[in-house]
């Protein structure tokens, strides 16, 4: 089993996914530099968290139009896995394979802290060792999570089941207190918050540890 996690110009959590994976949970690993194509020997690709391109425009506008990104969407499209942490949730909502977009907290602060997540979709793989309300703690860093979208999409994401996370106390504002959401295969999941900083119990909790398993089944 092989995870490839995707490096940009400005990703700053891409060693967090290598130690988490590969440190953590015995799980090998490959860097992938933005401007590659070749997906093949990969089980699971991450899109980790960071300022990809220096967020300049807007979060994730950028790197959606980096070469990995066509390999990526038919990756999807045959059935492979792909978690997006904050800055890859945001690219996952620009390149459009997650509905919706991220935009600056309702306090126009950055946050960084831990929150209660509570599992609101159990559907897909990457939640389907918890049970719903069961509640996650992780840690969040982020000036742009707050998750917005429009009333129809809303609806579909309920009616889809594809609200994965939600949190108990809304740190920024999102619509329904969304905290990660899949698509509707369930093949691909976008969180804010960081589950590789939840899995060495040496500095914390290990709550991530579920989320970055489901990567290989």
């Amino acid at each position: 089993m092989t995870i490839g996690v995707v490096v940009f110009p400005g990703s700053n959590c891409d060693r967090d996914v290598h130690w988490a994976l590969e440190g953590c949970l015995g799980i090998s690993t490959r860097f992938l530099w933005h401007e590659t194509t070749d997906l093949s020997g990969l089980d699971a690709v991450v899109l980790p968290g960071g300022f990809s391109y220096g967020d300049y425009l807007r979060c994730g506008a950028i790197a959606r139009f980096a070469p990995i990104f066509k390999s990526l969407v038919e990756f999807v499209d045959r059935g492979g896995r792909v978690l997006g942490i904050c800055n890859g949730f945001q690219v996952l909502t620009e390149l459009g394979l997650l509905p919706g977009a991220l935009t600056r907290n309702r306090d126009l602060s950055f946050i960084c802290e831990n929150v209660a997540l509570r599992v609101t979709s159990s559907r897909s793989p990457w939640l389907q060792a918890r049970s719903c309300e069961e509640v996650l703690n992780l840690p969040i860093a982020h000036g742009e999570g707050r998750y917005q979208c429009s009333k129809d999409t809303l609806l579909k994401l309920q009616d889809d089941d594809s609200i994965a996370l939600s949190y108990t106390t809304n740190p920024n504002g999102s619509i329904a207190d969304i905290a990660g959401i899949t698509n509707s295969s369930g093949n691909v999941l976008g969180l804010m918050p960081h589950p590789e900083r939840a899995c060495d119990p040496q500095i914390g909790g290990i709550d991530g540890r579920v989320i970055l398993q489901a990567l290989i089944g």
